[in-house]
């Protein structure tokens, strides 16, 4: 068994509307990869964000009350604190500087997964109102599974290979120190393989063990793409260990009855 993943070079910053099956084919090209069955692409977020326009002008954002509360309790800007909740199902957790939430995706994470970080100002040099880069925030994407499906049934048609699409995010996690890529939207690949009633090493038949393996491959994709300034927002994946399958991304959510950080 091999798992090789390789970052896709040669990407320019992302604008909303670029094409992203286009770029992927170009990168694709530069780096001397064919797409055959059974591959997977792992892509950051933030190009899926940037290309769908959910870069929000924080001068436009009214924050409420209720988000002018939250945010001094928090220290936070009540905008961005607005949009928290605007992204939001619930609030589980806060403390200064964060605000755990329920997004709307229906996954738990920290500040609804919005985003300061590798922006760049849609106005170009010397254009637009002169509003600073931080005065914007991503959002994460709409329905990240939908974008996922959209993407792959365009590279399928152009290249006849069947693969999987994951859309990856950095979080947190409640029990561990530092963040993790995990996926938020997947499409044509496993979200967990369950492998109760199958036998270990000894024969002993495994009664409770479900691997999240979306998750595991967007944590080793994480690794390729970086966290800083690398600009490798896509990575392309060969021996993925399970068969591809429509798997569905509500496979890795916990029940909230049965989370007991909650």
């Amino acid at each position: 068994m091999r798992l090789t993943l390789t970052p896709l070079p040669g990407y320019p910053l992302i604008q909303p509307g670029d094409d992203l099956t286009l770029m992927i084919l170009d990168a694709l090209h530069c780096a001397n990869v064919e797409l055959v069955n059974g591959d997977v692409l792992v892509l950051a977020q933030k190009i899926v964000s940037k290309a769908e326009g959910r870069m929000v002008d924080l001068s436009t954002v009214e924050p409420s009350q209720t988000a002018q509360d939250l945010a001094a309790e928090t220290h936070k800007d009540p905008r961005v604190v607005e949009l928290i909740l605007q992204e939001s199902r619930e609030i589980v957790r806060t403390r200064p500087g964060l605000i755990v939430v329920e997004h709307n995706l229906g996954f738990i994470c920290a500040n609804a997964g919005i985003d300061h970080s590798n922006i760049n100002s849609p106005f170009p040099a010397g254009e637009g109102p002169g509003v600073r880069v931080d005065e914007f925030a991503l959002l994460l994407p709409k329905d990240p599974s939908a974008s996922a499906a959209a993407l792959r049934q365009k590279l399928h048609a152009t290249t006849g290979a069947q693969i999987g699409v994951l859309i990856i995010d950095s979080h947190g996690r409640a029990w561990r120190a530092g963040t993790v890529g995990m996926t938020i939207g997947l499409s044509g690949i496993p979200g967990v393989e369950d492998l109760r009633g199958q036998p270990d090493l000894f024969g002993r038949t495994l009664l409770v063990t479900q691997v999240g393996v979306a998750d595991e491959l967007a944590a080793a994709a994480s690794l390729m793409m970086g966290q800083a300034a690398e600009g490798t927002p896509v990575v392309h994946v060969r021996g993925f260990p399970y068969p591809l399958r429509e798997g569905q991304f509500n496979e890795l959510l916990r029940p909230k009855n049965e989370d007991l950080f909650r």
